[in-house]
């Protein structure tokens, strides 16, 4: 086919944002001259370039054009790089999400190779300067070329395909693995995109392979053409590492065990409950021993099907409607010119969630944060704790020299709270007991100026409460990160009923500039996550205690392809930690959250976890734990404890929007997204209880009309 043909696809998007391919030539010294193809689309630096079918179109042409002068003996050299701070952000997922025939989805995925083809084919060696953030389809433009530079600012570099419903459909499932071994591909393509959309950093890319070469961002074009000009004299070869050769027994023996190892970690993620994960590797596996093109009919058919599940429309829905827009427009967030500068944030608590939470401050907004704490020793031990993880990022090339010190110098520690006097924003991480954070923050406002915002990290607990004894009560908000707190992404802020505007509103502002995505929440017991958690939680334990067998009940949910089951999760989060907040839960809510005698049992003695490993592998409970529980004589089978935890949350779900907890159902499915790693490809919660006929059942009506 020719790029003529698809003419048709692309005037199905007359609307398109069109990444324009801007050519400039540039003289090379003593290597001729190399035409640079700049990706822009014309936006401000916030608006990431994309590629959709005039897009893939218009830079199809560019290189056919380049190939004829390259043919012709005009150029010696094409290199392709993009607008600043991103390569290309990858396929326009609106306008793939909107070719409803497939035959409309198949032309997508072969124009992709099309294009990409005339790029690999160059009769001139091809480069891409990978100045920015390059995912999926721009990554895949950097793979097709000969040769990769790398800005050491470069924000994000990855194929998520996987997490959103599709394959590394243009070429990167079948070229990743060659460059940088099979393991690798498999830790990039499917290791990462399940856990939270993981991406490689500049200094990631480097030492797997998929660049060649790494700059300083200040001049970094300059130095990836001087870099160019050195490989086209022949003064330059990359070492590759760790490329490999697919035709070595050895190496073929690598790539099946990377593949079955892709496959337990999908397992262990998702229960395979979506196709996408499963379809990569069953691509990888078969293009060990197939040729470029014959791996590309592949991919495309893969890539077309793909386009048309139900898994890939949920994902853009809670990808492109939740997370990129709702997340970054928060509903009742008030406006934002109300908000106050911080420019020292004071931590009470020196223990490891006090810790993170310094780090992420001090890190991401770049003041003074100081912690305190009862005793000298627990402020030493808690500085200690975050040089050391500042130590680590170094190590691993996440933070460079410089701003890992500036990052330390930041950080102070002291036994007295007058340290806070300058600060502009005190947050509590203490013991999760009202009276004793109560107790701090009459400490804490004697102390700091009237204007200093105050907030609480509690998971559970009444932010009213905590404020009823303040001079100034619309000072305080609910701040409420998720473990781990530089991982995930959600913040709940909560609003008490005399929190101010102003407090909101830099509370808001915060939460942009630490790069978290808040949701406003009402103040009710454990807010939204934990709340829907512990609800879920409470009715499998339940089924578990009424005599269900502890693997059927652990179990029963593995169609919702939730990360962990609910018994792993409580191990995680900690029974006690889980007991207390079902307890709050109990006490505001009564018996839809049930307190069980069994958890009780194992937290009074000791017991971390209701599964034990066994030798071989997998897990029992042990006879000493088994001794322990008592049960009724209620069993239920899988189906049952499913279908009952569906009814139960979309009860508790139509109850909280009935009581304002948060603005609409969107809200819901953006903070168990976030905050509890609700699964991409089911939508959001409440579109998936609505799928399976529980709102319906439960509420008489659709969370989401029709």
């Amino acid at each position: 086919m020719s790029l003529d043909d698809y003419t048709a696809l692309a005037e199905l998007f007359p609307t398109e944002t069109v990444t324009h391919s801007y050519v400039s030539d540039v003289a090379l010294p003593g290597a001729g001259t190399l035409a640079l193809v700049t990706l822009d689309n014309g936006l401000d630096h916030r608006k990431p370039t994309t590629l959709g079918p005039n897009t893939l179109l218009e830079l199809g042409r560019t290189l056919q054009s380049l190939s004829e002068r390259a043919a012709r003996g005009e150029i010696q050299a094409v290199a392709v790089t993009g607008k600043p701070y991103f390569l290309v952000a990858g396929a326009d997922l609106s306008a793939v999400s909107a070719l409803k025939d497939p035959e409309d989805g198949l032309a997508m995925a072969r124009l992709g190779h099309e294009v990409y083809g005339i790029l690999r084919e160059l009769p001139v060696p091809s480069f891409a300067f990978i100045n920015g953030l390059a995912l999926g389809g721009g990554l895949e433009i950097a793979l097709q070329s000969d040769y990769r530079t790398v800005s050491a600012a470069a924000g994000a570099l990855g194929l998520p395909e996987a997490f959103l419903g599709l394959v590394p459909g243009w070429g990167g499932v079948y070229l990743l693995p060659r460059l940088i071994g099979p393991e690798n591909a498999v830790k990039v393509m499917i290791e990462n995109p399940l856990n939270n959309n993981r991406t490689l950093t500049a200094a990631d890319a480097a030492r797997l392979g998929v660049a060649d070469a790494i700059f300083d961002s200040a001049d970094f074009l300059e130095q990836s053409l001087s870099w160019a000009a050195q490989v086209l004299r022949g003064e330059v070869t990359p070492e590759r590492a760790n490329a490999v050769d697919p035709t070595d027994p050895e190496v073929a023996a690598r790539w099946q065990a990377a593949v079955v190892a892709g496959r337990a970690f999908i397992g262990k993620k998702t229960s395979h409950a979506s196709p996408a994960p499963d379809t990569v590797l069953d691509l990888l596996e078969a293009n060990r021993t197939q040729t470029q093109n014959e791996s590309a009919i592949a991919e495309c058919q893969a890539l077309g099907g793909l386009m048309q599940t139900g898994e890939f429309r949920s994902t853009v829905y809670a990808f492109l409607d939740l997370v990129q827009k709702r997340g970054k427009r928060p509903a009742g967030a008030p406006d934002a010119k109300l908000a106050r500068p911080v420019t020292k944030v004071g931590v009470v608590g020196a223990g490891l969630m006090a810790g993170q939470l310094a780090l992420l401050f001090a890190k991401q907004l770049k003041v003074p944060v100081v912690m305190t704490d009862i005793d000298q020793e627990r402020v030493d031990r808690g500085v200690a704790y975050i040089h050391g993880e500042v130590d680590k990022l170094q190590a691993k090339g996440r933070m460079a020299e410089a701003a890992a010190n500036r990052t330390k110098s930041l950080i102070s520690g002291s036994v007295d709270k007058a340290a806070f006097v300058d600060a502009d924003f005190v947050i509590e991480a203490v013991f999760e007991e009202l009276s004793v954070k109560k107790q701090v923050f009459a400490e804490v406002e004697a102390i700091v100026s009237p204007e200093c915002i105050l907030a609480t990290n509690t998971s559970s607990l009444s932010v009213t409460e905590m404020a009823r004894d303040l001079k100034h009560p619309e000072r305080l908000v609910g701040f409420h990160f998720f473990n781990p707190v530089a991982v995930m992404p959600l913040l709940e802020i909560v609003k008490a009923p005399k929190t101010s505007d102003e407090t909101l509103a830099t509370a808001f502002a915060l939460a942009k500039n630490l790069k978290k995505t808040a949701v406003l929440v009402k103040d009710a017991a454990a807010f939204v996550v934990n709340r829907i958690l512990l609800r879920l939680m409470g009715e499998v334990t339940d089924a578990f205690d009424e005599g269900t067998p502890a693997d059927v009940a652990d179990n029963a949910l593995r169609p919702m392809g939730l990360p962990m089951t609910p018994f792993t999760l409580g191990a995680m989060v900690g029974l006690p930690v889980a007991q207390h907040v079902q307890e709050s839960l109990h006490a505001a809510f009564g018996d839809r959250f049930r307190v069980s005698a069994n958890l009780q049992a194992l937290i009074d003695n000791g017991i971390k976890g209701l599964w034990a490993p066994t030798a071989d592998g997998g897990q029992e409970i042990p006879a000493g734990t088994q001794a322990l529980l008592s049960f009724g004589g209620s069993p239920s089978t899988s189906e049952e404890v499913l279908r009952r935890t569906e009814d139960a949350l979309a009860e508790e779900i139509g109850l909280m929007l009935a009581e304002g907890v948060v603005a609409a159902p969107e809200d819901i499915d953006l903070c168990m997204i976030l905050g509890a790693g609700w699964p991409m490809f089911l939508g959001g919660i409440t579109p998936y209880l609505d799928r399976v006929g529980a709102s319906e059942r439960v509420n008489g009506k659709l969370f989401h009309a029709a």
